[in-house]
């Protein structure tokens, strides 16, 4: 969602102290994940090259049709030779669950592409689309751009703002801004072959995630997924966040 109430540090670190618990009785996709700091500030970032990129999942909802909302109801579903490496929510989302921009689950458009202005994050063009499996392994592409291309995608997810433009910060973003949330987002190398999924462990403003992304990862483009409401599930990390339910979200499956 575009705007959510700060859950307050009593609540998120109750959540990490259950998500703790629960990941720790998962085996984990080693190498994945790991800790890292840049300006002072602490992140988790989720590394993928190419070879990864077909382990490479979105979820929205069940066999049923109900969402998913949380991390445990993805793990439920997973056959039982399959474990979740990592998770994250990955867009941003209606009340209903539903995303608010274009979302293609295996190929299949499940939510189309929006490429209109608005209000909120999600509105603050350039805005993007993350795309796997087309002509490049990953893609963070501006939504117009894309709307006009039509990219083959075998997962796609639109949010908003794009953080990085090739290689620049988003031009709306302010040095200074008192704007700060935990934030998660996603960035691309510029030769499509590696994907950081990225989210902060304290409250960021967006000139200090975009900086991340382009000064930190050296990536090309990247995109925001959600401020605030970020969750992550990282079990090498010991880490198994929980809270609001979410809508659409990413995440690698591997091998038991």
């Amino acid at each position: 969602m575009t705007r959510r109430e700060r859950p307050t540090p009593l609540l998120r670190a109750l959540g990490l102290a259950a998500g703790w618990l629960v990941a720790l009785t998962v085996p984990a996709a080693a190498g994945l994940c790991e800790r890292t700091e840049f300006e002072g500030n602490g992140y988790v970032v989720c590394k993928l090259d190419s070879a990864a990129e077909p382990q490479l999942r979105l979820w929205l909802k069940d066999a049923s049709g109900a969402p998913y909302r949380n991390f445990d109801r993805v793990r439920a579903a997973l056959p039982a030779d399959e474990v979740l490496g990592f998770a994250m929510n990955a867009g941003m989302y209606h009340a209903d669950l539903s995303p608010v921009g274009l979302l293609v689950i295996d190929g299949e458009e499940l939510a189309p592409i929006v490429t209109e202005g608005s209000r909120g994050n999600f509105g603050m063009r350039p805005n993007g689309v993350f795309c796997t499996g087309g002509r490049r392994p990953y893609q963070v592409v501006e939504s117009r751009a894309f709307a006009k291309a039509t990219p083959e995608c075998r997962l796609a997810s639109q949010s908003g703002p794009m953080l990085v433009i090739d290689g620049d910060l988003h031009p709306r973003f302010l040095e200074h801004s008192d704007s700060r949330y935990i934030r998660n987002g996603v960035g691309v190398s510029k030769d499509g072959e590696t994907a950081w999924f990225a989210i902060s462990d304290t409250s960021v403003t967006f000139h200090q995630f975009g900086r991340f992304f382009r000064d930190g990862l050296k990536a090309r483009d990247a995109l925001y997924f959600d401020g605030s409401i970020s969750r992550l599930y990282a079990p090498e990390l010991g880490r198994a966040d929980w809270g609001r339910s979410m809508g659409p979200i990413i995440g690698l499956v591997a091998p038991k």
